[in-house]
C-alpha cells in the first residue's frame, strides 16, 4: 500500500477495500482493492470521471451504501475501529462527531421540511450536548463561517428558499457542526462561486490545520486538487491508476488516463479550439474485461494492455498502474495526434438574438399575521444584456447574485416586475402562456441542479422524447427513437441507459441528460445555468466542444451562467459580470478577463484556483483573500453596493451609486473610479 505520509498517524485507513451492489451471484463491484490511508491534518484527493467509484468509496467509509450494497472484502479502519463491523447504533455515534461526510447534492441531502437551524441543532445536540440559545449561536456562528449574508434570517429558512451554492454551503456546516476528526468532502465545492469557493477551502484548510482534521477531498476540479492536496490518488473504474505527492503529480503525471485529465482543462491558449477528449466512457458496472481496464479508451494501448491487468509501478516517489512503466517491460510511449483547427460558424445571423433593457425582478417580503408586504427582494434590479446571434454571453458572479433568476425571467418561469426582453419581434415579457408556446421551441434552458429537473417517475428516455413529443418536433416513433440514441451519444453517455430512471444515474451523468434533454428539440438559443458546474474534466470539455459545434454549425446562440471562469475565457465571445442584482462590468472576453476595471471582477479573477504544470507545480494555488460576504439582497448598503467590500472605497462610493461609463464601443464599468 502506498503510504500517504510518513509523519503522522493514519487517522483513516483503508485497505483492499471490495464493495458490491446487488444480489450475490449477480452482484457489481464499483469498489474493487483501493488502500489508502489518511493521516492526521492532511489531505487525500481522490480524482477521476464520474463512475469511477469515488463518491461509493467515501460511503463505504461512511457505512451508508445504497440498498444492496455491502463491503465485500478489505477493511476501513478509524484509528482503532473497525468500522466495517461496527453495529449501526455505534456507527451513529461515530457519523457526524469522529467521521462527517459533505454530501455532492445538498439538495437531496437537506431535509426539505425542517429549518436549517434545526438541521445544524440536530448535530449540535446528539454530539456536542448544546440546546436553546447556545446551539442557536452556534449554528449562526457556522453559517457565518461559511459565508452565509445574514445568517440569523437564514436559520429560520427551509432549504427551498435557498440558491444552490447556499445549500452546498449549509451542508458543509452541518458536517462541520460536530468537530470530526476525519472529513470526507464529496465535491464540496461545485455549486459555489470561485469567491466563495476560495472562502470554504482557506476555512477547511484553516479547521484542518487548528484540530489536525484528516480530509479525503473527492472532486473533478484540479485547481481545488492543486490548492488543497497533499496527496492525490487518481481513480478509474474502481481502483487507483495513480497515486503521488501533489508536487509530483502536477510536476509531471504518469498514468495516460491522469494526462488525459489535464489535457482536457480548458485555457485561453485552446480558445477556438477542440478540447481534448476521452473516447467512450467508463466502463458500465459489471461490464469487466480482460487486462487494463482503461485500454478500451487509452491512445497508448497495446496488444499486452488487452491481455494483461497491470500492476502497480513505484516511480520515484509515485505509484502508477500501467505496462509502460513496467522496468522489465519494452512498451514505450507513442505520439498523439493533435486537436482539430479552429472552426467558423457556417451559419451567420446578422443583429441580437436577445436584446434585454432593464429587467427587473422583485420579490416582496411579507410579515405579520395578515402577510403585508414590508419589504422587496431587488433580486434583479435593472440589467440590460445584449446576446448577439451566432455568438455567446457569459453571466458571472457569486451565488445569490441574481444570474439564474435573470435567466428564469427572460424564459417566464418567474415573473419579471419590470423591463424589456426582445428576441427577434417578440416582446417576451408581455406574452401570455398560449403566445409562448410556440417559442418554447426556440428557448431552452438547462438547470443548475439535474436532480431536481428531472422527473423521477420518467425513464430518460421519455424524457428526451416528452418535449420533442408536446413541441411537434418528430412525430414519427422510429425517428424519434433514433434521434434520443443519438442525444445521448452525443454527451457522452449509452443509449442503453435509456431505460433507467434519473436516480440510476451520478450527478455528472445527470446533468448530460440535462443537456441532452434542451437540445432534443433544437433550438436557437439556450439559457445554460451552471451546464458544467457538476461535471468532471473530461466530460466538461465534451460538453464545452458539444456546445461549441453546435454554435458553428446551427448559429446557436447562449447566455452562458457560470461562475467557471476558465470556461468563460474558452468558450464566450462576451462577459457581464453581475454583483447584487446589477451588471457592475460588461465587454468582451479579451477586454473583461485580460483588463479588469471593476474591483469586484479583479476579486473574481484572484479567487480562481490555478492548475499549473512543469517545474514547480503543485504548490497550493488561489489568489488575493476575499474580502467580507455580499450583503443580503433584503437590505443592499447605501452607494455602491460593492463598497463594503472593496479597498479603493471613497466617500462618494458609500452615498451615489455609480452610473454607467462607457470605456470603449462594447466596454460598459460601473464604478466611481471610471
Amino acid at each position: 500500500m502506498i503510504k500517504l505520509d510518513e509523519q503522522g498517524p493514519a487517522l483513516l485507513r483503508v485497505e483492499q477495500l471490495q464493495v458490491e451492489l446487488g444480489p450475490r451471484g449477480k452482484s457489481v463491484r464499483p469498489v474493487d482493492g483501493i488502500s489508502f490511508e489518511v493521516p492526521a491534518g492532511r489531505t487525500l484527493a481522490l480524482v477521476g470521471e464520474s463512475g469511477c467509484g469515488k463518491s461509493m468509496t467515501a460511503l463505504a467509509c461512511m457505512r451508508l451504501l445504497p440498498a444492496g450494497g455491502r463491503i465485500a472484502g478489505g477493511n476501513i479502519r478509524l484509528g482503532e475501529e473497525a468500522l466495517q463491523d461496527l453495529s449501526e447504533t455505534r456507527m451513529r455515534d461515530i457519523r457526524g462527531k469522529h467521521l462527517a461526510m459533505i454530501f455532492q447534492e445538498p439538495a437531496t441531502s437537506l431535509n426539505p421540511v425542517m429549518t436549517v437551524g434545526d438541521q445544524i441543532g440536530e448535530v449540535l445536540v446528539r454530539h456536542r450536548g448544546l440546546h436553546g440559545k447556545p446551539a442557536w449561536e452556534e449554528s449562526e456562528r457556522l453559517l457565518e463561517a461559511v459565508g452565509i449574508p445574514d445568517p440569523q434570517r437564514r436559520l429560520s429558512e427551509y432549504p427551498f428558499q435557498l440558491s444552490g451554492g447556499m445549500k452546498q454551503r449549509v451542508m458543509i456546516a452541518i458536517a462541520l457542526a460536530g468537530d470530526p476528526k476525519v472529513l470526507i468532502a464529496d465535491e464540496p465545492t461545485t455549486a459555489l462561486d470561485v469567491t466563495i469557493q476560495a472562502q470554504v477551502l482557506d476555512l477547511l484548510a484553516d479547521l484542518q490545520a487548528r484540530r489536525g482534521m484528516g480530509m479525503l477531498l473527492i472532486t473533478h476540479d484540479l485547481g481545488v486538487v492543486a490548492r488543497m492536496a497533499h496527496r492525490v490518488g487518481v481513480m478509474y473504474a474502481g481502483e487507483l491508476v495513480e497515486t503521488g505527492d501533489r508536487e509530483d503529480f502536477f510536476s509531471a503525471p504518469l498514468h495516460p488516463y491522469s494526462r488525459k485529465l489535464f489535457a482536457a482543462l480548458p485555457t485561453p491558449a485552446q480558445r477556438g479550439q477542440a478540447l481534448e477528449t476521452i473516447v467512450g466512457q467508463v466502463p458500465r458496472l459489471g461490464e469487466r474485461r480482460e487486462g487494463c481496464r482503461f485500454a478500451e479508451r487509452c491512445p497508448q494501448v497495446q496488444a499486452l494492455c488487452r491481455s494483461t491487468e497491470p500492476a502497480m509501478y513505484t516511480v520515484g516517489r509515485q505509484a502508477v498502474r500501467c505496462h509502460i512503466y513496467d522496468p522489465a517491460g519494452s512498451m514505450a510511449w507513442v505520439a498523439e495526434p493533435k486537436g482539430d483547427d479552429v472552426l467558423s460558424a457556417r451559419q451567420l445571423i446578422d443583429g441580437k438574438a436577445l436584446d434585454v433593457q432593464a429587467l427587473q425582478v422583485h420579490f416582496p417580503v411579507r410579515k405579520g399575521l395578515f402577510r403585508r408586504v414590508v419589504g422587496q427582494v431587488k433580486a434583479v434590479d435593472g440589467v440590460s444584456l445584449h446576446v448577439p446571434a451566432g455568438e455567446t454571453l457569459a453571466l458571472v458572479g457569486e451565488s445569490g447574485c441574481g444570474k439564474t433568476t435573470a435567466g428564469k425571467a427572460l424564459l417566464k418561469l418567474v415573473p419579471a416586475t419590470g423591463g424589456s426582453a426582445r428576441y427577434g419581434e417578440h416582446e417576451l415579457l408581455s406574452l401570455s402562456p398560449s403566445q409562448w408556446q410556440p417559442l418554447r421551441r426556440d428557448l431552452q434552458m438547462i438547470f443548475q441542479d439535474p436532480f431536481s429537473s428531472l422527473n423521477p417517475r420518467m425513464r430518460v428516455g421519455e424524457i428526451l422524447e416528452e418535449g420533442m413529443l408536446s413541441l411537434c418536433v418528430e412525430p414519427d416513433n422510429a425517428a424519434r427513437g433514433a434521434k434520443v440514441d443519438a442525444l445521448l451519444r452525443r454527451v457522452g453517455l449509452d443509449p442503453a441507459m435509456r431505460q433507467r430512471f434519473p436516480h440510476e444515474f451520478s450527478g455528472g451523468q445527470r446533468q448530460r441528460i440535462a443537456i441532452a434533454r434542451a437540445l432534443a428539440v433544437s433550438p436557437k438559443l439556450i439559457v445554460c445555468d451552471e451546464p458544467t458546474s457538476a461535471l468532471d474534466v473530461s466530460v466538461q470539455a465534451q460538453i464545452l466542444n458539444l456546445l461549441r459545434e453546435l454554435q458553428a454549425e446551427y448559429g446557436l446562440s447562449y447566455l452562458f451562467i457560470t461562475h467557471n471562469l476558465a470556461v468563460v475565457d474558452y468558450l464566450a465571445h462576451h462577459v457581464a459580470v453581475m454583483y447584487l442584482g446589477r451588471i457592475v462590468e460588461r465587454g468582451s472576453v479579451e477586454e473583461v478577463l485580460r483588463d479588469p476595471r471593476h474591483p469586484y471582477t479583479r476579486m473574481l479573477l484572484a479567487a480562481v484556483p490555478r492548475v499549473e504544470m512543469g517545474a514547480g507545480a503543485g504548490q497550493p494555488s488561489g489568489g488575493e483573500a476575499t474580502h467580507g460576504d455580499m450583503p443580503s439582497p433584503l437590505n443592499p448598503p447605501t452607494g455602491c453596493h460593492f463598497h463594503p467590500r472593496c479597498s479603493e472605497a471613497t466617500d462618494t462610493c458609500r452615498a451615489v451609486y455609480p452610473e454607467e461609463t462607457r470605456l470603449s464601443a462594447t466596454r460598459i464599468v460601473r464604478c466611481h473610479l471610471y
